[in-house]
């Protein structure tokens, strides 16, 4: 049903009215409820409501307008997209006026979370008799997850612009908006060095730390007499090394932690955000060196996966993973996670645990279980180190002495010392520890890749 909305128009017509009354001979009075009203009122108002009604019957009716919403399936956060309404006339619905057609203005509200960052909300169009009218606006999503748009406002104006028709429509579409990637040049640069450095290993041809064969040839001054093929020697009669190179489709396989202790904020940032950044840019480099990455999400219970892949496009498979992802506020279940990792990957790989150091929750749960990982896979603990308990700890406050500046800084140092602690009982299990702040945490994770990998240990 549509309903009528009076506008500016219907009122000023009616004060202008108003002042005609004046202007007509007197035509009695009439009592309406015991209240006596001049019959030149009557008159003026009778005539402006049916000139109203009028314009309002020759309005088109919102229900027989075709409305339909087009924008992409998907949109990384910070990024511009386009939302685009088109609307035309559906001209299988008749009625007592349909000859009267002509263009029409319509205004189209649509139903938008804030957080889409859309530059508006509402638009108005001429729409024509026969044809479409399309309308466009930009949007910048601020937070990432699944938008479900579904109702939309519609109001539609006849020719003298009174009475408008309104009617609420349902245009189901779906927004997804996928995590961004802050470390993007970091991931290029990254690469570009690795790969330069592979380069350089051709053509050093075994001075590199890989074990991966690669050919033979004659023996140089530079070489190492460890990598003399001594068969191929005794055949050609002249001294023979074989070559290597780095290892490639290799396993590196993110454990990313989304339980309670990854919803606390770093610089308004969510842990779990640098954590997606992190496991975004292991794709990006594992990929682009020939190695299989894979993600593991994990709470109470392993619930998200994505499978070691080589493929150039995992990145965005991980990025589709984990787009509405939000942390569990419960403790995570290291036990169950360690024996998932356990039982099903039994090839030795690269296991990047990103999660939080916090002393209990280590020392309680990931302590007991670790080493059973650390039989078969080396690991890497990850995890994103506050710069403001570093300001705080370092003195860096207000600048006014004072008690609490004090309780602040003793209190900022004992955090900093907890995170020592766990960090040596990690690496004395035998594990990589990285502790870094939001703006190298990715490229942290990246080097400790590259260096696994550089000196052999995968």
């Amino acid at each position: 049903m549509s309903w009528p909305v009076p506008t500016v128009r219907l009122a000023v017509l009616l004060a202008l009215a108003s002042v005609a009354v004046l202007l007509l001979p007197d035509l009695g009075q009439t009592s309406v409820l015991g209240v006596t009203i001049d019959d030149r009122f009557l008159l003026v108002n009778a005539v402006g409501l049916g000139v109203a009604v009028f314009d309002f019957s020759l309005a088109p009716n919102p229900g027989s307008v075709m409305i339909t919403r087009v924008h992409p399936a998907a949109v990384t956060m910070g990024h511009e997209a386009n939302i685009e309404w088109t609307l035309s006339r559906d001209h299988r619905v008749r009625g007592p006026i349909a000859g009267l057609a002509a263009k029409r203005r319509v205004w189209l509200a649509d139903e938008l979370a804030p957080s889409l960052g859309a530059e508006t909300r509402r638009v108005a169009m001429t729409m024509p008799p026969h044809g479409a009218v399309s309308a466009r606006i930009t949007i910048r999503p601020g937070r990432r997850g699944r938008f479900a748009l579904s109702e939309l406002v519609l109001r539609c104006s006849g020719p003298l612009g009174l009475l408008l028709k309104q009617r609420r429509r349902v245009v189901r579409t779906s927004l997804r908006v996928l995590p961004q990637f802050r470390s993007a040049k970091e991931a290029e640069l990254t690469l570009h060095r690795a790969r330069l450095l592979e380069v350089g290993l051709r053509s050093a041809r075994g001075r590199g730390g890989g074990t991966d064969f690669d050919s033979l040839r004659e023996l140089t001054p530079d070489d190492e007499t460890r990598r003399v093929d001594w068969a191929a020697t005794a055949r050609s009669a002249r001294p023979i090394v074989r070559t290597y190179q780095a290892e490639q489709n290799q396993n590196v396989l993110v454990l990313l932690d989304s339980g309670r202790v990854m919803a606390a904020q770093v610089e308004g940032v969510p842990r779990l955000e640098f954590g997606m950044d992190g496991a975004m840019l292991l794709a990006e480099l594992a990929t682009g060196l020939g190695d299989r990455m894979g993600l593991l999400v994990f709470d109470r219970t392993v619930h998200t996966a994505v499978q070691p892949s080589h493929r150039r496009a995992q990145r965005s498979a991980v990025s589709e993973a984990v787009f509405d992802l939000e942390p569990a506020l419960a403790e995570s279940d290291y036990r169950s996670m360690v024996t998932l990792v356990a039982g099903r990957y039994r090839r030795r790989s690269l296991l990047v645990l990103i999660t939080e150091l916090v002393e209990e929750v280590v020392e309680e749960f990931l302590l007991p279980t670790l080493p059973l990982l650390l039989r078969t896979h080396l690991v890497v603990v990850a995890a994103v180190r506050d710069p403001q308990i570093d300001a705080w700890a370092a003195g860096r406050g207000s600048g006014e002495p004072n008690p609490e500046e004090g309780f602040r800084r003793a209190a900022a140092i004992a955090e900093q010392e907890a995170r020592r602690r766990v960090a040596a009982k990690l690496r004395a299990k035998g594990a990589i520890v990285v502790d870094a702040v939001p703006d190298g945490f990715a490229t942290a994770l990246g080097d400790a890749y590259l260096k696994a990998k550089a000196i052999g240990r995968l």
